[in-house]
């Protein structure tokens, strides 16, 4: 059973997730928070297995909620949604501990699907979905040319390739096949390159590459 809590400042859509969550049987709703710090205090109350988080509230918005159960209640894992797919607070949720991002207007399936996703330890992000996030908000320093960075953190040849595939929007099947290797090779090398960068998941390891300059981030065009 997957223990869920909805954290939204509108009532109507703390409803209609539930609507959509409750009646599958592996999933039970917990309780419902209209701000980012009830959240938090029922989140160490009610000690859930996934957080559905609203990034925008009142009181103490879904990003500083994500970072304070980050800290206090590592193990509820917080799913975070948002109106809008390009939104500068999505990455600062991904930075602050949210192991997803959704818009608020995927299909009911998709948002079951991330939920038991979330709740393996799994980050819940369409790979390019990520990068398009990143190549928005994500800026690295204006710099003269240079050659490609040092392997951070001892990572070897192979590792830092399979990094910048990663980072440039490419899944395991098609990292497979661009350096002619098996997927449970990629999937091997990957816990390594997660390992040496001290990040979680996918997610932050895209981020990582992009404020290293591993991946250079296109500006947006205004």
């Amino acid at each position: 059973m997957i223990r869920v809590l909805i954290a939204d400042d509108q009532p109507l859509v703390r409803r209609g997730l539930s609507l959509i969550l409750g009646p599958h049987p592996d999933v039970e709703v917990v309780g419902e928070a209209g701000d980012g710090a009830e959240a938090v205090s029922l989140a160490r109350e009610l000690r859930p297995d996934v957080v559905v988080m609203d990034i925008r509230m009142p009181v103490l918005d879904g990003v500083r909620a994500t970072e304070e159960l980050a800290r206090v209640h590592p193990a509820s894992r917080v799913l975070a949604l948002s109106t809008f797919d390009m939104d500068e607070y999505v990455v600062a949720a991904l930075r602050a501990g949210a192991y997803g991002f959704l818009p608020k207007d995927v299909s009911p399936e998709e948002l079951i699907a991330a939920v038991r996703t979330v709740h393996t330890g799994e980050a819940a992000v369409a790979p390019r979905l990520l990068t398009r996030l990143l190549s928005t908000y994500v800026r690295t320093p204006a710099r003269e040319p240079r050659p490609a960075p040092a392997a951070p953190a001892g990572l070897t040849p192979r590792e830092l390739e399979i990094w910048r595939l990663l980072a440039t929007g490419s899944d395991n099947a098609e990292i497979a096949a661009e350096l002619d290797i098996s997927v449970s090779t990629v999937k091997n090398h990957l816990t390594g390159v997660f390992g040496k960068l001290g990040v979680r998941d996918r997610a932050q390891a895209v981020i990582a590459a992009y404020e290293s300059g591993l991946v250079e981030a296109e500006r947006r065009s205004t």
